[in-house]
This record gives structure tokens, sequence and C-alpha cells, in this order.
């Protein structure tokens, strides 16, 4: 259910002049071609149980959908009031209000850290399938990104094990990898806790079960693909980790040249 409130919601419907039942300039055909660009079938049952005018559908799509859908539709709608001028009372303050709504809805990620999705290398195709990833969550379609997501996460691995002193091969598999890299951060005693250590750990299974959704789930060959929320919840759990490999990647680093320069400098004393 989006978070709107029912001032909100007023100040919505008087932008989209939804008073008589209607949404804008739309006929029943390009509504439900606006919100095929949105990946909702507006048109369906779920959205009718309130009623059938495009007015009631909309509500019922406040009510339903959630957070960052609902914001990507307001975007959407806004920037079409505006084009063809049909916006409410024209009020420019009700067209900054109601951007500002549909700002604060997007701002509601369905992956919490979307930012740790970065490439961590300069090359060029790292950079690519980061932002591919990235953008299939801004549109909100998980599911059609699985198979770059794992591109990403074996190329993200594989660079973050090699200072490591890991070796690298394309015959080895990406859960391989990581579980020689958990081994390496425990042996060197750079995790505080069982707890965590665990939780890494866990994810070396983790890996080796996303080669079957990437080979048999994705878009990577010709099959049904896994569903939204299944594809959601792999999306958080990989760019959480991520984030923290990030961090935890950071702080050893940090750790080292701290080091090197304590060295540097008891060397410089020595007066012999």
């Amino acid at each position: 259910m989006a978070d709107i409130s029912p001032f909100e919601r007023r100040k919505l419907e008087k932008l989209l002049g939804m008073g008589e039942g209607f949404v804008l300039d739309f006929s029943d055909r390009t509504y439900a071609d606006f919100f095929i660009d949105y990946r909702v079938d507006i048109d369906s049952a779920q959205f009718r149980i309130n009623g059938d005018s495009k007015a009631k559908r909309m509500r019922t799509f406040w009510t339903i959908a959630p957070n960052h859908a609902v914001g990507k539709v307001l975007e959407g709608l806004i920037a079409y009031g505006v084009k063809i001028d049909r916006l409410g009372d024209s009020n420019p303050m009700l067209v900054e209000d109601c951007r500002k709504i549909a700002q604060r809805l997007l701002s509601d990620q369905p992956v919490a850290d979307i930012e740790a999705l970065t490439a961590i290398a300069d090359e060029r195709d790292f950079e690519v399938v980061a932002e591919h990833v990235r953008e299939a969550i801004e549109k909100n379609q998980p599911e059609g990104a699985l198979d770059r997501l794992h591109t990403f996460v074996n190329k993200f691995i594989r660079v973050t094990c090699e200072p490591h002193g890991i070796m690298i091969s394309r015959d080895k598999p990406l859960h391989s990898v990581f579980g020689e890299y958990v081994k390496a951060l425990r042996g060197s005693g750079h995790l505080e806790s069982a707890m965590t250590d665990r939780i890494l750990r866990s994810s070396i299974s983790v890996l080796e079960a996303f080669n079957e959704v990437r080979n048999n789930k994705s878009l990577a060959h010709d099959n049904p693909i896994l569903n939204y929320d299944e594809s959601l919840l792999i999306f958080n759990h990989v760019a959480s980790s991520i984030r923290f490999i990030k961090s935890l990647e950071a702080r050893i680093k940090a750790k080292s040249l701290a080091q090197k320069a304590s060295e540097s400098l008891f060397d410089e004393t020595i007066p012999f």
C-alpha cells in the first residue's frame, strides 16, 4: 500500500481531475496504454474491486501498489499533464506539491542497498552491467535482470578476491571463489564475530543456488522467469551482502595503509 495521506490524496485527485471519475484526458484505451508502460494492467480485476471508472481504479492502484511503483506512475502522470496542459487548475504550487509526493514515494526503493551495485574496477563491461542492474530496479523489474545481476556478482567477487591472493579461473565456480574469500577473511582476522562469519559462509550455498536461478529462471536462456517477489528477495540479499563487503574492504584497505605508514615512519627514525 502506498504511503499517501488523505490530505495528499485530495491534492493528487484535484491535480489529475478525478472528481467526475476521469483522470486527465485519458480514454479507457489510452489509460490502459499509459499504465502498460509501467508494467501495470490497470484493466485487471484487482483494480476494479471498488468500481470501473478511471478515477476509482487509480485510487485502488494507490491502495494496492508499493510506494516506488506509485511514485513512478505519478511522476509520469504529472509530466504528461504538464505536456497537455490539463493539470487541475494549473496552480504551480499544487503541481509542485504533487511532484514532491511523487519524489517521496520514489525514494522508497524496492532494493534498500541499490547504490551498492556499482562497478569497483575501471572496466567498461563491468560499468555497463552495473548500470543495467540498477536500471532494472529503478523500473521495478527485478525478474528481468537476474542474469545481469549474476554477471555483476561474478565480476564483483572476482575483482574483490584478487588482492587477497585467491587464484581466479574461468573454470572455478563463483561459490567456490567466494568460499576461499571468506576463509581468507577469517584467517586474516578481519571478521570480529562468529555470526558474521556464519552469515558469509551461508552465502556460499546461496551463490551456488544463484547459478541454478540464472540458468533456469532468468532471461539468460529461453526460460520461464522467476516471479517478482522472489526476484526482489534475491536482489535485496545480494545488494545487502555487496554493501557489507565494500565497507569491509574499505576498512581493510585503510588499516593496511595506516600500517604501512607506521612502518615507514619507524624505518625513518632508525639512526643506523
